[in-house]
C-alpha cells in the first residue's frame, strides 16, 4: 500500500509481511523453468503479438513474451509440464504462422559470424541478401547492415561453417560483384572498403565520369547532326549502351536468377520502352540522368558512412610493447595481460591498463564525449581509445584487446544497426511488395486504356506506363531510412552514449516513465564526510583525528572516507590495542587513550551519554575515555547534474520519475525531495525492485515505455525487465555494457535527456524522408498516369528524391542544438 506523504512523494519501505510474501514467491518460482526460442521468419509485429497472446493462453505457462526485434520467444512455465507445454506452444505457433521455424536457444550452442560485403552500395540488394540468407535451413537469423556493409549470421555451432559457405553462394548468385570477406580480414581492407562500391564508389567515379561524358558526346551528335533516321538510331543506341549498358546487363542477369523487381529492371524496361515508341533522345537522357543521380547518390552515401565511422575512429593501429630491454611495435591483438607498453604524446592508448610510470593529460572524448582532458599519473587506470596529449606513459596491460573497452565499443557501434527499428522493418517489407504492385499497375496502364478509351493510342499509354515504372523505384526509402538510424546511433556515440540497436533508439521516443537506481546513478557512489559535530571544548579536527585512529585498519568505505577526510599519515605503531566490535564499531587504545567510534548501539552498549544526530546519512559517534566528544556524518553525494537531469526529463513531458533504492527510507526521501522526483521506494532488495517495475508496467498505457537507469551491476534483473535498460558505464564497466540496451560512458544522468532528444530528432528526420519520398512519388505517379509528367520528372522523382533524402538523413549528426 502506498500513500503520499506531506511532501507529495509516494514512499514504500520493505515491511516484514511484504518481504515474507516475496520469499514465498521466490520459493515457488523454483518450480518454474524458463526457455528461449528463436522464431526464424518472424517479420510481422502483429504476428508477434498474436503468437505471444496464443502461447500465453496455454495451461501451465506462467509468462510469455515475444521480442519482435530479435525474433525471440521467452517462455516461463511449470517445470513438471515443460515438454508438454513446449509441444503445445510449437503447435500453436504453427497454427498461427505456419512459415515460422521454431528453434530452442541453448546458451553456448548458438554462434554468430560476421562478414564484410565489399562492393555493397545498394539498399535493395542488401534487403535481397538478408531475405535469402535468412531462408537457409539452419540459420537462426540473418541481418545485413547496409550502412556498415556487414552480414551477420546466427546458427548453431556445428552448422555455422556450412551456413557460411551457403551464404557466400547466395551472395554470389544474387550480387556477383559483391565480395564476401570474413570480418577479421576487414582490418586489412577497411581503408578501401568504400572504394569498392556497388557501381559508383569512389574508386569508379573517374571511370564513370569518362563513360558518361563519351556517351553524352555521342548522343549530342545524334541530336544535332543531320542524319537519316536509321543513322540517328545507331548514334542514340551507341550512346545508350555506353551510358547504361551495365544497367541493362545487370537487369538481364537478375531476371535469369529470378530477381525481377529491382531498380535495374525498372530503368531498363522504361528506357528500352522509350526506344520502342521512338523516343530515342529521351531514352538516352533518362538513362544518363539516372546514372548521374546514382553517381551523386553513391558519393553522398559513402561520405555519410565515412562521417558516421569517423565519429568512432578509436581503433588503435599498434602498441609499443616492451620485449627484454627494447620496445617493439606490434598489433594490439598480439599483446597479452601483464605486458608493459609505452605510449608517446599524440598516440592512442591501445589497451586497457594501469599507469606504472609517467604523468600526462589524456583526451577521452572518443569514448565519453567529454571535451576537457583528464589528468592521469602513476596508479591511474586508463582505457583503450584515450589519446595521450603530452607526457610519456608506461602502462601495464590489464585486459587483452578482445576484452578491452575500445574493442567492445567498436563491436557495439558497428553491429548496432543489425537490431533494426520497427520502422526499418516496415520499410523493407513495404518495398518488397510495393515495386511488384506498381509494375502490375504499369502493365495495366499500358494495356487497358487503349482497349476501353476511344481514340487512345497504344504508344501514348505505353509511354505513360514507362514513366510510371521509373517513378516507382523505392530507393529513397530503403537507402535514407537505415542511414538515418545509423546516423542517430553515431550522433549518440559522439556524445558518449552507446546505443546497442536502432530498435532501442526508436523505443526512446515512447518513454514516458523513467525509473532510477540511486547509488552510482543519481549519486556519485563515493562516501564523503559531510558534517563534523564537536561538543563544547572539543575541536572538529580532534573529533576527526580520533575517528581516523579508530578506523585505521578497516577496509569499509565509511572508514576510508574518514581517513581520506583526515588526510594525514597515521602511525600504526602508536596503537597498542585494536578491537572490532561486530555490528557496533571500533575500540582502540593509543598512548593510553581509549577511543570508541561507531553507531549509537556502541554508545548505548558502553553506557556513554551522547547527543543523537538527526542528520540524514551514516553517523559515526566518537568517544574518548568513555566521554562523548562528537559525531561525524558521512553520506553519498549527488552527481553534479542529477537535478538538471530530472528537470530536463520533465521538460520532455515524462509522466513520472521514480527512484528505487535499497538505502534507508530517510536517505531516499531526502534525495527524492532534493531532486523533485515524483515517487521513491526505499529499502528494496533486487527482487523487490523488479516487483515495483512490474507494478508500474501494469499502470502504463500500451504504447508507453519504461526506461530504467542503473549502474548495470546490481540492477541487472531490473535492466532486463524494463522496456529500455540504460546503464551508467563507469568508464566501460563490463557488467553495464553487457546488461543494458544503452550505455552512458560519462556517468552523467543529464545524458538521458540527450539520448531521448537524439531519438526524437532521428525519428523526425526518418518520417520527414518517408513522407517526402512517398508524397513526391504519389504526385508524380498521378502526373505520369495522366500524361502530364515526362521521363525527366520521373528521373527526378526517383534519383533526385533519393539524393535529397540521404542529405536530409545526415542532419541527425548535427547535435549542437540538443
Amino acid at each position: 500500500m502506498k500513500t503520499p506523504n506531506k511532501n507529495g512523494f509516494f514512499i514504500d519501505g520493505c515491511k516484514t509481511k511484504f518481504c515474507e510474501k516475496e520469499e514465498i514467491i521466490v520459493e515457488e518460482g523454483k518450480q518454474l523453468t524458463k526457455k528461449e526460442f528463436t522464431l526464424a521468419g518472424l517479420d510481422c509485429a502483429n504476428c508477434a503479438m498474436k503468437i505471444e497472446k496464443g502461447v500465453a493462453s496455454i495451461s501451465g505457462v506462467d509468462k510469455c513474451s515475444v521480442n519482435f526485434a530479435t525474433q525471440t520467444l521467452s517462455l516461463s512455465m511449470k517445470q513438471r509440464d515443460e515438454a508438454e507445454i513446449i509441444e503445445k506452444a510449437q503447435k500453436e505457433i504453427r497454427r498461427l504462422e505456419p512459415h515460422i521455424k521454431v528453434e530452442e536457444k541453448q546458451k553456448g550452442h548458438i554462434s554468430s559470424a560476421t562478414f564484410l560485403l565489399e562492393g555493397l552500395d545498394c539498399a535493395n540488394c542488401a534487403a535481397k541478401i538478408e531475405k535469402e540468407v535468412g531462408k537457409l535451413d539452419g540459420v537462426a537469423s540473418a541481418s545485413v547492415d547496409f550502412v556498415s556493409k556487414k552480414l551477420t549470421i546466427e546458427a548453431s555451432n556445428h552448422q555455422l561453417e556450412a551456413m557460411q559457405e551457403q551464404a557466400e553462394k547466395v551472395v554470389e548468385k544474387l550480387e556477383p560483384h559483391v565480395h564476401v570477406l570474413p570480418l577479421e580480414k576487414e582490418k586489412h581492407h577497411h581503408t578501401h572498403a568504400h572504394d569498392h562500391s556497388h557501381e559508383h564508389g569512389a574508386g569508379h567515379t573517374k571511370k564513370m565520369i569518362v563513360r558518361l561524358s563519351v556517351g553524352s558526346i555521342v548522343a549530342a551528335i545524334g541530336v544535332f547532326a543531320p542524319f537519316s533516321v536509321p543513322l540517328e538510331f545507331l548514334f542514340f543506341f551507341a550512346a545508350y549502351l555506353i551510358i547504361g549498358g551495365d544497367i541493362v546487363w545487370r537487369a538481364v542477369k537478375n531476371i535469369i536468377r529470378g530477381q525481377v523487381f529491382d531498380e535495374h529492371f525498372l530503368m531498363a524496361i522504361a528506357t528500352i520502352g522509350a526506344f520502342a515508341v521512338g523516343q530515342y533522345a529521351e531514352g538516352v537522357a533518362v538513362m544518363l540522368f539516372y546514372q548521374i543521380g546514382e553517381l551523386f547518390q553513391g558519393i553522398a552515401v559513402n561520405r555519410s558512412r565515412k562521417s558516421i565511422s569517423s565519429l568512432m575512429d578509436i581503433r588503435p593501429d599498434f602498441a609499443n610493447v616492451k620485449r627484454e630491454e627494447t620496445f617493439q611495435k606490434i598489433s594490439p591483438e598480439d599483446v597479452r595481460i601483464g605486458d608493459i607498453i609505452l605510449v608517446k604524446p599524440g598516440e592512442k592508448i591501445p589497451l586497457d591498463g594501469k599507469v606504472i610510470e609517467g604523468a600526462s593529460m589524456v583526451d577521452t572524448s572518443a569514448l565519453t564525449g567529454e571535451s576537457i582532458p583528464r589528468d592521469i599519473k602513476a596508479g591511474s587506470d586508463v582505457l583503450s581509445g584515450f589519446i595521450n596529449k603530452n607526457g610519456v606513459l608506461t602502462i601495464e596491460v590489464t585486459k587483452e584487446f578482445g576484452e578491452s573497452t575500445v574493442s567492445k565499443i567498436l563491436d557495439l557501434v558497428q553491429n548496432a544497426s543489425s537490431k533494426k527499428a520497427p520502422t526499418e522493418n516496415f520499410i523493407t517489407k513495404f518495398a518488397r511488395y510495393y515495386t511488384p504492385v506498381v509494375v502490375i499497375i504499369a502493365f495495366l496502364l499500358a494495356v487497358v486504356p487503349p482497349l476501353i478509351i476511344s481514340g487512345a493510342t497504344f504508344s501514348d499509354w505505353v509511354y505513360r506506363a514507362l514513366i510510371f515504372l521509373v517513378i516507382s523505384c523505392p530507393c529513397a526509402l530503403v537507402v535514407s531510412i537505415p542511414l538515418g538510424f545509423f546516423g542517430g546511433i553515431g550522433a549518440a556515440s559522439s556524445r558518449g552514449i552507446l546505443v546497442k540497436g536502432s530498435n532501442y533508439l526508436e523505443a526512446l521516443n515512447d518513454v514516458k516513465y523513467v525509473v532510477f537506481d540511486k547509488t552510482g546513478t543519481l549519486t556519485k557512489g563515493v562516501f564523503e564526510v559531510t558534517k563534523i559535530h564537536a561538543v563544547e571544548g572539543v575541536t572538529q579536527d580532534e573529533v576527526l583525528q580520533n575517528a581516523a585512529f579508530a578506523e585505521v585498519h578497516s577496509n569499509h568505505p565509511i572508514a576510508e572516507s574518514i581517513r581520506k577526510a583526515y588526510g594525514k599519515d597515521i602511525s600504526e605503531n602508536s596503537i597498542s590495542s585494536y578491537n572490532e566490535i561486530s555490528g557496533h564499531g571500533m575500540e582502540v587504545v593509543i598512548e593510553e587513550k581509549e577511543i570508541l567510534a561507531g553507531n549509537r548501539k556502541l554508545m548505548s552498549k558502553m553506557n556513554i551519554p551522547f547527543l543523537e544526530s538527526e542528520e540524514v546519512g551514516t553517523v559515526v559517534y566518537v568517544a574518548v575515555n568513555k566521554i562523548f566528544i562528537g559525531y561525524i556524518v558521512i553520506s553519498d553525494q549527488l552527481k553534479d547534474d542529477a537535478k538538471k537531469a530530472i528537470q530536463l526529463l520533465k521538460e520532455l513531458n515524462m509522466k513520472k520519475t521514480v527512484m528505487l533504492t535499497g538505502d534507508a527510507l530517510a536517505v531516499g526521501k531526502k534525495v527524492a525531495k532534493e531532486l523533485a522526483m515524483d515517487e521513491v521506494y526505499a529499502e528494496l532488495l533486487p527482487q523487490h525492485k523488479v516487483e515495483q517495475m512490474e507494478q508500474l508496467d501494469r499502470t502504463k498505457q500500451t504504447n508507453e515505455k519504461i526506461l530504467f537507469v542503473g549502474d548495470g551491476i546490481n540492477d541487472t534483473p531490473v535492466l532486463a525487465r524494463a522496456d529500455v535498460g540504460m546503464a551508467m558505464g563507469g568508464l566501460g564497466s563490463d557488467a553495464a555494457i553487457e546488461a543494458a540496451d544503452i550505455v552512458i560512458m560519462t556517468d552523467e544522468p543529464s545524458k538521458i535527456a540527450t539520448a531521448i532528444k537524439i531519438a526524437k530528432k532521428t525519428r523526425k528526420i526518418v518520417w520527414q524522408n518517408i513522407i517526402f519520398a512517398l508524397g513526391v512519388k504519389a504526385v508524380f505517379l498521378l502526373l505520369g498516369a495522366f500524361g502530364i509528367a515526362t521521363m525527366w520528372e520521373a528521373v527526378f522523382s526517383d534519383v533526385g528524391v533519393t539524393l535529397l533524402a540521404v542529405l536530409n538523413a545526415m542532419r541527425v549528426l548535427k547535435t549542437n542544438d540538443l
